[in-house]
């Protein structure tokens, strides 16, 4: 894969960034973690950091695993009939399998926007607003305006919706769409965001703007995104791990795995060989 010239840049910007990065917290550590669907098992003992305030991009080819291991993170495989998740995954150091743990605080913790945008068919300002009711996060109405008004301020939204916020959701433009989900998934505080191919339903116009906005995001926000875009992997990334047939076959700093892949796997989908 040829990376474009304005591409490259970013990457290496984003490449000093990460070395600064590594030097500070791990946020969540997954440790021989392994799926299984029924008897099948999906991914084969992945162990990985995700350091603080990174983006980190999983890519692979479809089927790989990327997006199951995405779900372990927030425990969204726990509502799949017949899925089992092994191995230890924690989140600044607690177990977020501990039977103890309450799953809706984790997921409140670690957010997730999915592939498609899914606003609530409410008010867009009671898309923002049901988090922080829910958690217990405003404890007046003005405090409540507030969280709205700010999550939608960082999620680039705030000025295109301000004079319409009780109108549904549901009849913004497709980005936008998106942005609400982020701007949602944000009202609650969490640490971490999770991203399954957040782009692939949008036009260019409105992928640009949530890939700024994920970069932007990331100064307060440790996120993780599946891709099947690899441009997108190295715009906004600043470590990609690839998966292949259940396994994390590489992890590295985006343009090094980009431009100089250790595994002949990572190198074959890269290139175009296969995938």
């Amino acid at each position: 894969m040829k990376i474009e010239e304005p591409i490259m840049r970013s990457m290496v910007m984003k490449s000093e960034a990460v070395k600064k990065r590594e030097q500070t917290l791990v946020k969540m550590a997954a440790r021989d973690v392994k799926v299984f669907y029924g008897e099948a098992e999906a991914l084969h003992g992945v162990n990985l950091d995700i350091y603080e305030n990174e983006v980190i991009a999983f890519i692979g080819p479809s089927g790989c695993g990327k997006s199951t291991f995405l779900r372990c993170l927030n425990r969204m495989n726990d509502t799949i009939d017949g899925c089992r998740v092994m191995g230890d995954i924690r989140l600044d150091d607690q177990d977020i399998y501990d039977p103890s743990l309450d799953v809706v605080l984790l997921r409140a913790q670690v957010g997730m926007v999915f592939q498609k945008p899914n606003p609530f068919p409410k008010s867009i300002y009671e898309n923002i607003a049901y988090g922080p009711k829910l958690h217990g996060l405003a404890k007046t109405h003005a405090d409540l305006d507030v969280i709205v008004e700010q999550s939608l301020t960082r999620a680039g939204l705030w000025d295109e919706v301000k004079d319409r916020l009780d109108a549904p959701g549901t009849g913004l433009s497709g980005g936008q769409q998106q942005r609400l989900c982020i701007a949602r998934a944000i009202a609650v505080s969490p640490e971490v965001i999770l991203m399954d191919e957040p782009c692939s339903a949008l036009d260019p116009i409105a992928t640009a703007k949530v890939e700024q906005l994920i970069i932007e995001l990331s100064d307060n926000y440790t996120i993780a995104i599946v891709t099947h875009n690899m441009q997108q992997a190295a715009r906004v990334s600043n470590r990609t791990a690839y998966f292949h047939l259940g396994d994390l076959v590489e992890v590295d700093q985006t343009p090094e795995l980009f431009t100089n892949p250790k595994n002949q796997r990572t190198e074959d989908y890269i290139t175009g060989r296969f995938g």
